[in-house]
């Protein structure tokens, strides 16, 4: 991928040829195709509604609709296909591309000693195009091309979901990031003074830079990279990169701090260039065309008729009158290197805006060394460059590092500004570790306004920057410790000493009082409880239940209880025993025997088959129950999904032998009370999940579930009521599929629950989105719109990788890929990375045909499910 195209398309659902390169492809207007590159492909190859590939037959140059027309390159449309800048090599041909590159040492040797170009969508590319090989065989090194790589052939793969942003000029950068655009925030890593000391456009985006009091920024103007002191004046609709104006430049003649006021519409660039100390500054307008000749072209968008007689310029002076260049901007020796100030008064006089007469100015432009863009382009020293943006950027983020520490709740990503503080190797492993002795101090600062797990997620951050890995690894369970604390906490204020108990007798919770007597009624009878429980799907909104974002934002999932085979799947049967002790028995023959139930505690090892059922009795209160002295009790759970089947089977279970035990102890065994206890039996499992599995199977049929932050956490509960069409409808249209793959939730949602302490703001605006999906998605099923739902779906499956790219697998997005013509959605279920999935189909008829295509694909291991609604 090169050039000056920005796409955006799924790679992994696009079919490529084997053994073949492979140019992607995009259908655009003539208009547009005019000014970029230009496949012809092959009338006849495969045509599917969402892509075409075909073999090419040739490739146009930015070519005119005349050339257009007579190449034979229009679609049936009116349209035709732009080169994206994309290409694929794969098979043989990218062996033998491999194969030439390995020996073409003396090749690239030839091309340097005779400064020509070879250019990837010309020379190269027409090595795979017979119709090009008479074209290349005159090319500098055509022949050695044609003999590496004429052999294979290279296809167009046109994808008509692609879009793209194209950045060619300076102009299209701004329209891009214009107003209307939300492509891009207004401001990022930057330093910007109050509105009372600077004049700065709400519509400007400033990116990386620094902005003293006393500049002035116009309308939708882009500042990058750059450093403007006081006195400076940038127009509307202009570009700055790279310029460090320093403080205290004077104006030699005056005797007055200098001030500098680039125009609208103008760009303005400071690169340094090879073997030399000082920085050229290379200054012209938006819409100059460099390459136009000088009878019709524009410097800084005055004609260069004009530029020349009013500054007293000769041509002379600026072109070489015995080269057989076009005189144009590109060729154009116009740029002093002088010291700054000079340099920044000689372009406010070649702009036209200097009060200076051209006889004091004009002897120091012509006695000065110049240079033009063409030797410019010859001469960056990218290094230097880059290291002096790297610094840059270094020192903004530790301003606003140091800033968001002293004055703020940790409320940035401290996480991706050590990244960028790191940047300088000289001094960012010593301005991380000053930013950790500062933690502490802003910790007990905000006891109460700033949760300890993000406050010990910023420090674990700033140790491994400081390249502290052992003292990071061991704060982690500081921060594991800290989401449990503040879950219980926020499922009931002050809950008992003993909940969180860890096996050193330390408590994991603050503000311990006492038992939950609100919940429990500790009277006890001979008893025996069966719960059992359907299990759930969820079709959007998962994530924004998990604590702690659950804890601290509102939440919103839309999911659904099932049953399976016929069959409720998860339950548990608990009752009292006449022999002291607490036995627990599985449904794969483990069984656990513990005379003592007090000597539980946390924390449990992740490979303990009965750490559920501990949870379980630890946040009930069971353990502690003065009638477990001289009576006992048996538990037993069973299963019947798969294991890490995704459809909440842990929670659920969780759920049963919560209400079971409450119900065995009189307690508070309502279904909202049990969700939340199940909230805490999950953190101090060490599995961390939300509410909505629990959710998910207490509440039967449909629902839509908001959660809203406090003490304690409060959960509404809306029933969908669907008709029986709807029902019907959905059961039949809608596969419930074990992909085979099995899943572990923990692995995915410590990834998530991380970036989230982090402040991840791509992770916290998908969230926030699938939050939304969720409310469309209530609407949708309330009238009775499935394909609605199913567009719904996707987006959702969309978000869920970006949260966690490894949520999808091969198997998965094979799955998928066989079911996409019958379906108007999909998606896994739960946090993803196997388990199963659901598969919305456009209508009945679909549905049955994919079923039959699923059972008898060999290549699939799936397994479909009979399933139900379970209505209660």
């Amino acid at each position: 991928m090169t050039g000056d195209v920005l796409p955006c398309f799924d790679a992994f659902n696009m079919v490529l040829p084997e053994d073949a390169s492979c140019i992607i492809t995009v259908p655009i207007t003539i208009d547009i195709a005019s000014n970029h590159g230009v496949i012809v492909a092959a009338k006849t190859g495969i045509l599917e509604r969402t892509y075409s590939l075909c073999l090419v037959e040739n490739l146009l140059q930015k070519p005119t609709v005349k050339e257009i027309v007579e190449n034979q390159a229009l679609l049936p449309d009116g349209r035709t296909l732009l080169d994206t800048g994309i290409i694929a090599v794969r098979g043989k041909a990218w062996f033998e591309l491999l194969k030439l590159s390995s020996s073409s040492e003396a090749m690239i040797l030839e091309l340097l000693k005779s400064r020509t170009e070879m250019s990837l969508y010309e020379e190269l590319v027409a090595a795979w195009v017979p119709a090009k090989h008479e074209w290349l065989k005159h090319r500098s090194l055509g022949k050695e091309l044609l003999s590496g790589l004429g052999n294979q052939t290279m296809f167009s793969y046109c994808a008509y979901d692609l879009s793209f942003l194209h950045f060619g000029t300076s102009s299209e950068v701004l329209d891009h990031l214009g107003s209307g655009s939300g492509l891009v925030g207004r401001r990022h890593l930057c330093s910007i003074p109050a509105t009372t000391e600077s004049d700065i456009a709400a519509s400007a985006i400033i990116l990386s830079s620094k902005i003293s009091p006393g500049v002035s920024v116009g309308e939708e103007s882009l500042i990058y990279d750059s450093s403007l002191s006081g006195g400076i004046q940038i127009g509307s609709h202009c570009i700055i990169v790279g310029v460090n104006i320093p403080r205290g430049i004077k104006d030699l003649s005056m005797g007055d701090l200098f001030r500098f006021m680039l125009p609208d519409r103008h760009c303005l660039w400071e690169v340094p260039l090879v073997g030399r100390t000082e920085k050229v500054i290379v200054y012209c307008g938006l819409h100059d065309n460099p390459k136009v000749s000088l009878s019709n072209g524009t410097f800084c968008g005055i004609p260069w008729k004009n530029v020349l007689q009013d500054l007293a310029i000769q041509e002379s002076d600026v072109w070489n009158s015995s080269g057989m260049q076009e005189k144009c901007l590109w060729n154009a020796k116009i740029f002093p290197i002088l010291p700054y100030f000079e340099m920044l008064s000689l372009g406010t006089w070649l702009m036209g805006l200097s009060n200076q007469e051209n006889k004091s100015m004009l002897p120091l432009w012509r006695s000065s060394h110049r240079i033009s863009l063409e030797e410019l382009h010859r001469s960056i020293d990218f290094p230097h460059l880059c290291l002096g943006s790297s610094n840059h950027q270094a020192d903004l983020a530790a301003g606003i590092a140091k800033a968001c520490i002293n004055y703020g709740l940790l409320g940035r990503n401290l996480f991706q500004l050590c990244e960028e503080i790191l940047q300088n190797e000289v001094s960012g492993v010593k301005i991380c570790n000053e930013f950790l002795a500062l933690c502490s101090s802003t910790q007990a600062q905000n006891t109460r306004s700033l949760p300890k797990s993000r406050a010990y997620q910023v420090q674990v951050d700033l140790l491994r920057a400081c390249g502290e890995e052992m003292r990071a690894c061991s704060l982690e369970r500081d921060v594991w410790g800290s989401v449990a604390n503040e879950t219980a906490l926020a499922v009931k204020y002050g809950y008992a000493d003993h909940l969180l108990e860890s096996s050193d007798g330390e408590s994991l919770l603050e503000n311990g009082k006492n038992s939950l007597e609100e919940f429990v009624d500790h009277s006890f009878y001979l008893r025996r409880a069966r719960v059992e429980f359907p299990v759930r799907v969820d079709f959007v909104g998962g994530w924004s239940d998990t604590p702690p974002w659950s804890l601290e934002r509102s939440g919103c999932v839309l999911n659904m209880a099932i049953s399976l085979e016929g069959s409720l799947p998860v339950g548990t049967t608990v009752e009292t025993t006449m022999t002291s002790g607490v036995l627990i028995c599985d449904d794969t023959e483990n069984q656990l025997y513990i005379d003592d139930p007090t000597s539980i505690s946390t924390p449990f090892h992740n490979d303990d088959p009965f750490r559920l059922v501990k949870a379980a009795l630890l946040v009930t209160g069971a353990i502690h129950d003065k009638s477990f002295s001289s009576m006992g009790l048996e538990i037993r759970t069973w299963s019947k999904a798969p294991r890490g089947s995704g459809l909440g089977t842990s929670s659920i279970l969780a759920a049963a032998v919560v209400k079971g035990l409450l119900q065995i102890m009189g307690g508070d065994d309502s279904n909202e009370n049990v969700a939340r206890l199940v909230l805490v039996v999950e953190q101090i499992m060490g599995t961390g999940g939300g509410w909505q599995d629990q959710i998910g199977g207490l509440y039967s049929g449909i629902k839509f579930t908001s959660s809203f932050p406090g003490v304690p956490l409060r959960l509404q509960v809306f029933p969908l009521v669907a008709s029986s069409q709807l029902v019907s409808e959905l059961e039949q249209r809608l596969l419930v599929v074990f992909t085979g793959q099995v899943r572990l939730a923990r692995q995915v949602l410590q990834k998530v629950v991380i970036r989230y302490l982090r402040r991840d703001n791509l992770l916290i605006s998908s969230i926030k989105r699938l939050t939304e999906l969720a409310k469309i998605g209530r609407e949708a099923l309330m009238n009775g719109d499935l394909d609605e739902l199913g567009d719904i779906m996707l987006e959702a499956w969309r978000l869920h990788q970006e949260l966690d790219p490894f949520c999808s697998n091969e198997a998965v997005d094979r799955l998928f890929a066989v079911a996409d013509r019958f379906c108007c959605g999909y998606k896994l279920v739960g946090a993803g990375g196997g388990g199963f999935a659901l598969l919305l189909a456009k209508d009945i008829g679909s549905a049955k045909e994919l079923r039959q295509v699923l059972e008898e694909a060999s290549d699939l291991d799936v397994k479909v499910y009979n399933w139900n609604i379970f209505l209660g």
